[in-house]
């Protein structure tokens, strides 16, 4: 197994609140994973106020465990594969999965069609969890399935929040694959597309990734303002077009409201509890 601190280092507390170097690797992950934008190591020296050499040492240790990549020439940094699987995994099977699976079937009881819970990993949407029609006609989808961010209305839903310089950057590394002849590949339609998502407070998706497919989404509301979880109902266009997925929008709101809730009471701790602790320079460089 890799080792992320220095042998010598193990279990040695800092000054600051008693924290230890792995503590201080976490802290500096989570600096990372909430930036919205690539972050120089320069940029995280200011972000944390630790000395230049020790964050330097911690980003490779990162880096070297696939937690963190580089880009731009080495010159910047974002999250890696390693860290989205783990994200990904707490999301799918995190303690109150059992609790947003029962606001999902009871929604899938009331409007009839297939609905999922969605949330962003890289340039894709995942899908957190799906509870299926019992219609006969029907596309058969699964928790853990993947479908692309600017042709479903999850992703949609989720690029309208992002500035557009945070699109752009996101769009230029997942390449806007035709998937039908209703898929959106032109960037200014899409970001036109995306104001409208922004102004509304939801998303379609008209038969964009799977022909005969309409899908709508709603942001999972979150006391930040800004949400990476949707929840969406889909159907075949014989009984879903985009105007009748306009029926379905009170649902899917009270819905994301009550697994809003959910996530809320699953996080008890106050924004910025975890944030780093200010370290001297000498606690900093002896402890990671």
């Amino acid at each position: 197994m890799m080792e992320l601190v220095d042998p010598a280092e193990r279990g040695e507390a800092s000054a600051a609140g008693g924290d230890t170097p792995s503590m201080r690797l976490f802290a500096l992950l989570e600096v990372v994973a909430s930036s919205h934008q690539l972050l120089s190591l320069q940029g995280l020296v200011e972000e944390t106020g630790w000395p230049k050499p020790t964050v330097h040492r911690m980003l490779q240790q990162m880096e070297a465990a696939g937690l963190l990549v580089r880009h731009n020439g080495g010159r910047h940094y974002s999250t890696g594969a390693r860290l989205r699987r783990l994200a990904e995994s707490l999301l799918l099977n995190d303690a109150h999965h059992g609790a947003r699976h029962a606001v999902l079937r009871d929604l899938v009881d009331e409007i009839g069609e297939s609905c999922n819970i969605t949330a962003l990993s890289g340039d894709e949407v995942v899908y957190l969890d799906r509870v299926e029609t019992p219609e006969p006609l029907r596309f058969h989808l699964h928790a853990g399935s993947r479908v692309p961010v600017h042709a479903s209305a999850s992703g949609k839903m989720i690029l309208s929040q992002m500035r557009p310089a945070q699109r752009r950057q996101l769009l230029a590394h997942a390449p806007l694959r035709r998937y039908t002849s209703k898929t959106v590949t032109d960037l200014q339609e899409l970001e036109d597309e995306l104001r409208r998502v922004r102004r509304d407070g939801f998303a379609v998706d008209d038969e964009e990734f799977l022909p005969g497919l309409v899908c709508v989404a709603v942001l999972v509301p979150t006391s930040t303002g800004r949400s990476n979880v949707c929840v969406a109902a889909q159907a075949p266009v014989v009984r879903l077009t985009p105007d009748k997925a306009l029926a379905l929008l009170p649902a899917l709101q009270r819905a994301a409201a009550a697994i809003g809730d959910i996530e809320a009471d699953a996080a008890p701790l106050s924004p910025g509890a975890l944030s780093p602790a200010p370290l001297s320079p000498d606690t900093a460089s002896r402890g990671a």
